[in-house]
């Protein structure tokens, strides 16, 4: 048996909506399972130096959690993959991996948890659903958590091929830990900023939805982490500010960072490189990549 899982690359918050948006990229890593005598991992592109081979590898440890949480025995596997998501970038690469190991459990063993099921503890395994659910579903998503249980809904957006939204995402060559970026925000917030943000998430969902990038430029603005994020991110202010002096119509930190992401009317190789000079110029060399959304999420073959 020989499964292939594919997953998207995401970017959450989008500027206002912080823990509650998410959008798919076109950005794949792509693995496949295979029945062994021992577990292992086999990792090409990126991470590969970086990333656990043997059972302390998240995929392995998610495919596991899902055997334990169904109570069944998990065969021995091998995974071969193929990553393209940076790591530690803001591009949702832990989401990819959990999510990996849960889809892969779940069809070695014979798909005992469904879709919903799955987003329900890929969040858990997560944190919170704003990378798993666009990788799961694709698209735009906004999500939230009651109870233990998520409720994520695909935003439908709307074709417009004429006019597609382009994406400039740049990573500078530092490691920002999410739990470095989480341990920089307030614990309270002022209701004018909750206000804020409040307002903006509604129209940025919607600017999405309609391929609106004038309203995207005007809603895509917050106050609840970027303020306290930035200073982590040396250059990551003047990237953003480069980002919309050069074409886009709207720059934000990407997740919780270090890479910034933004987005404009078509691509424009001169966003991308202001960003890399703004990066260059805190000292850091960076990494451009020029994506568009993926209206697909994660995909999951057996032969």
């Amino acid at each position: 048996m020989h499964i292939t899982i594919r997953i998207p690359a995401t970017s959450a918050n989008l500027g206002p909506g912080f823990d509650s948006l998410g959008l798919a990229l076109d950005l794949w890593n792509e693995t496949i399972f295979t029945l062994a005598i021992e577990y292992s991992v086999q990792v090409h592109g990126e991470g590969r130096e970086r990333i656990s081979a043997g059972e302390n590898n998240l995929i392995i440890r998610s495919a596991q959690r899902l055997a334990e949480l169904v109570g069944k025995r998990l065969p021995p596997f091998h995974v071969d993959c193929v990553n393209r998501i940076p790591l530690s970038s803001g591009l949702g690469s832990s989401a990819a991996a959990k999510l990996t190991g849960l889809l892969g459990a779940n069809a070695l063993l014979g798909k005992p948890l469904s879709k919903t099921e799955i987003l329900d503890l890929a969040t858990e395994l997560e944190g919170h659903p704003d990378n798993v659910a666009p990788a799961l579903l694709g698209g735009l998503v906004a999500s939230m958590v009651q109870d233990g249980k998520v409720l994520a809904h695909r935003i439908h957006l709307e074709d417009n091929h004429d006019a597609p939204i382009h994406i400039t995402v740049v990573l500078p060559d530092f490691h920002l830990s999410t739990q470095q970026a989480r341990a920089a925000l307030p614990e309270q917030v002022t209701l004018k900023d909750a206000v804020h943000n409040i307002s903006r998430s509604v129209l940025v969902t919607e600017a999405f939805r309609t391929g609106n990038l004038e309203l995207l430029s005007k809603a895509m603005t917050d106050t609840l982490h970027q303020p306290y994020r930035l200073w982590l991110i040396p250059g990551g202010r003047e990237a953003m500010d480069a980002a919309k002096e050069s074409g886009a119509s709207a720059a934000a930190i990407s997740g919780a960072g270090p890479s910034i992401i933004a987005f404009s009317a078509k691509r424009e190789e001169a966003i991308g490189e202001a960003m890399t000079r703004a990066f260059e110029g805190a000292g850091h060399s960076a990494r451009t990549f020029h994506l568009k959304l993926s209206h697909h999420g994660a995909e999951a073959q057996i032969r």
